[in-house]
């Protein structure tokens, strides 16, 4: 893609990449990426194609599914001594996923979303599978987007809703008034639940990890079957999020600190 990009152009490709990236290692379809991108065919097509020639998809010969390309995991690697958390984060899930029997999950925030980066499975044998690894959700949907948005300045969450009509693609229980009710009492308990909003009958349950600016940066979650997540339990696995929560907050500003001191 050389010569000069619209800023524009680059915002498209930017969401092709990551829809791609949503789609998992199982592929996906260009009519589905022009669908959930609401670009025209032609276009995705074009962009999907700019994006292969420089190497950051691939398309299977035989069945015509996109994945992400070797460029990306290049540039991933590169990347990785930086941004990723997943050596520090999967001890804790793998605890907090004995304790509960539940899978546990940490997200990160990019700008109005959360993306899912590690997962531990529980031990209880019926599990929810609305997240994994590499789904994106909107802030505010999904227990980890709640618990992360929750905990953000009151100015920063009056903007973003005034910009971001959840319910119009999220349903009812996303309207602005629902999300403020549902802040409020995660607010109130440090922890917050999603009863089966996004998929009946799967729920969670999240609460957000801080940075050492002690900005809300990520969400550890649990996901799983309605049965168990009855309200008689909220209060054990809340006690037990946030207490992970806190000691991989307090993990990542130790490893935070250290790389600020090598600079």
């Amino acid at each position: 893609m050389s010569g000069e990009l619209n800023p524009s152009v680059l915002g498209r490709a930017a969401s092709l990449l990551r829809a791609v990236a949503a789609g998992g290692d199982v592929g996906i379809t260009t009519s589905e990426l022009a669908r959930r991108t609401d670009l025209a065919r032609p276009t995705a097509h074009r962009l999907l194609c700019s994006l292969a020639d420089e190497g950051f998809l691939d398309r299977d010969a035989g069945s015509g599914l996109w994945f992400l390309g070797p460029e990306l995991f290049l540039m991933g690697s590169l990347a990785a001594e930086r941004y990723d958390v997943a050596d520090v984060a999967r001890p804790v899930l793998r605890e907090l996923a004995r304790e509960t029997g539940e899978s546990a999950f940490l997200s990160a925030r990019r700008g109005d979303e959360t993306v899912c980066l590690v997962s531990e499975e529980g031990s209880f044998p019926l599990r929810s599978h609305v997240l994994h690894v590499g789904i994106r959700f909107p802030l505010g949907v999904a227990s980890a987007g709640l618990a992360i948005l929750a905990h953000l300045p009151d100015r920063d969450i009056d903007d973003y809703l005034s910009r971001t009509d959840l319910s119009a693609q999220w349903g009812a229980h996303h309207a602005r008034d629902e999300l403020a009710r549902r802040i409020a009492a995660a607010r109130e308990t440090g922890w917050c639940v999603n009863p089966g909003l996004l998929v009946e009958g799967s729920w969670g349950m999240a609460a957000a990890v801080f940075d050492r600016r002690d900005e809300p940066r990520w969400a550890l979650s649990l996901t799983g079957v309605e049965s168990r997540f009855r309200a008689e339990r909220h209060d054990a696995l809340g006690a037990l999020l946030l207490r992970h929560a806190h000691e991989l907050s307090l993990a990542l500003s130790r490893r935070s600190n250290k790389a600020f001191r090598r600079k």
